[in-house]
């Protein structure tokens, strides 16, 4: 006889506090979430990042984010914090990418920040908000280039943010979050050679999206709007279940050169 398990929310509220428990023997710290949203733009892998405010790291950029309120989720922190510095609203790929703890981090007190991965198609309007004096989207090289001031250690979660999203299209359907609903065999493509650094052979690419009993995308019967230099417009396609299972396309991997 199957076993009935109360809610996470009924097991929370279920009992009072321990007898002789007094939580003012534990160290206090705060917890806050930053928000890693990337995209690409302009043909580059890009980031949104603000410019704080006040101090610390007062003028400094940084990632959209701030602190946990009591009543609330990590995940309702950082859609929250998102729209309130941004105006952007929380995108559909948002997870939890890592947490953070040094103490030496935040001057203010000790902090933990739990940081998000988020991937968009297209940004749209951002406008600053909250404590932020200015949003804009940055190249992902350019935010993490030595003269770039960043605040805190976002430099660190930027530069991990980056690593996973690039692990991430081998193993999963991240690529085509980068894209519209409906896209371009080379719309895809071009995801996979900005966020890896690469290019790709257009032919091999098609071939490993189509090939087996089970593509990786399927025709929609519609056509992309025709380019500037006119010519037959591509075929737009959709992502296909079989994306739930893995990726189509691996990361080269180079080589150590042998010669000595």
């Amino acid at each position: 006889m199957a076993t009935t398990r109360p809610s996470p929310a009924s097991r929370t509220h279920e009992s009072s506090p321990p007898s002789g428990y007094d939580p003012s023997t534990f160290p206090n710290f705060a917890v806050t979430v930053d928000i890693v949203i990337l995209t690409i733009a302009n043909d580059e892998l890009s980031v949104l990042l603000i410019q704080r405010a006040d101090a610390p790291f007062a003028k400094y950029w940084g990632l959209p984010g701030g602190f946990k309120r009591p009543n609330e989720t990590l995940d309702q922190a950082a859609a929250r914090e998102l729209t309130e510095e941004t105006g952007v609203t929380a995108p559909r790929h948002l997870a939890q990418l890592h947490a953070y703890g040094d103490p030496e981090r935040d001057k203010r007190t000790n902090v933990v920040t739990i940081a998000y991965l988020a991937v968009v198609p297209e940004l749209g309007e951002v406008v600053a908000g909250g404590d932020a004096i200015n949003a804009r989207i940055w190249p992902v090289a350019q935010a993490l280039h030595d003269k770039t001031r960043l605040a805190f250690d976002h430099r660190r979660i930027l530069t991990d943010a980056v690593e996973r999203a690039r692990a991430e299209l081998e193993h999963s359907s991240l690529a085509t979050a980068f894209v519209a609903p409906t896209f371009t065999l080379s719309q895809l493509r071009s995801v996979y050679e900005v966020v890896w650094d690469t290019e790709l052979d257009p032919a091999n690419f098609r071939r490993s999206l189509m090939m087996g009993e089970a593509p990786y995308v399927e025709p929609t019967g519609a056509l992309a709007a025709p380019g500037p230099e006119g010519g037959r417009p591509p075929e737009l396609y959709r992502s296909a279940s079989t994306w739930n299972s893995g990726a189509p396309v691996k990361r080269s991997r180079r080589r150590p050169d042998s010669r000595s």
